[in-house]
């Protein structure tokens, strides 16, 4: 195992997971059809936990899977679990972006006989993707920026000395609940994408997948879930060694 097989298989159960919870809540005739925003925020909770800890189980201590996390973490200078800053940021966007990607394909598998079932494309595109209530790249670029930075600096908060020393098993949990706090709060306007790999990989998926019914995979959009979290990881690499110990 590598840090590579760490990112790109904690990457993939983080969508299987989170894309997965988003079709059952959307997808006609699933048994979750209409179950709502709590279940699907919930859902990326436990989606995050799990994809941390198979990150870690499976070559990647660092767990990072998300590309605003290794930039945000390298301009802050913080490394280790097979993360050495600037050097590994390219690896682990890649594995990060593929491993998004295969987990797009196993959620159509899963509910494939659901998509034809489904006349909504819009619906079906939000299984892949994120979009937002209100068409506003500038607004909806403020929204993902602040949406990772309080994720990036949450992490680092939550694995700080200043936070008295977090177990490697109790990490992840504290993790998931922070994004499920994000979800809840800040997730609104966008869908709280906060993660470039968990929106494009998809997204790709989305555009190559024979989906039945499925429609346009909104690229005019598609550049804002990408640069808003990467401003936001930046910004969060600044302020983490000004305000964290």
């Amino acid at each position: 195992m590598s840090p590579f097989v760490g990112e790109l298989l904690g990457t993939m159960f983080l969508i299987i997971l989170g894309d997965g919870v988003v079709a059952n809540v959307l997808l006609n005739k699933s048994k979750g059809q209409n179950a709502g925003w709590i279940v699907i925020t919930t859902g990326w909770a436990f989606a995050v936990m799990v994809g941390v800890f198979v990150a870690s189980a499976t070559g990647s201590a660092a767990a990072h899977i998300n590309p605003a996390v290794s930039v945000g973490f390298a301009l802050a200078g913080l490394t280790g679990g097979g993360f050495e800053g600037w050097s590994s940021v390219p690896t682990f966007i890649i594995a990060q972006v593929v491993g998004a990607f295969l987990g797009a394909v196993v959620v159509w598998l899963a509910y494939l006989p659901h998509w034809a079932e489904t006349e909504d494309q819009g619906a079906k595109l939000g299984i892949f993707s994120t979009g937002p209530a209100i068409r506003n790249p500038v607004a909806n670029n403020i929204t993902e920026i602040i949406g990772t930075i309080v994720l990036v600096m949450g992490v680092a908060a939550i694995f700080s000395a200043g936070a008295g020393g977090i177990s490697q098993g109790l990490g992840p949990f504290l993790v998931g609940s922070l994004v499920w706090g994000i979800g809840l709060s800040l997730g609104g306007p966008t869908g709280y994408a906060i993660n470039p790999a968990r929106d494009l990989g998809p997204r790709i998926a989305h555009q190559l997948l024979p989906i039945a019914g499925k429609g346009d995979s909104d690229w005019g959009y598609s550049w804002i879930p990408v640069v808003g979290p990467i401003v936001g990881g930046i910004i969060a690499g600044i302020l983490i060694p000004l305000l964290i110990p």
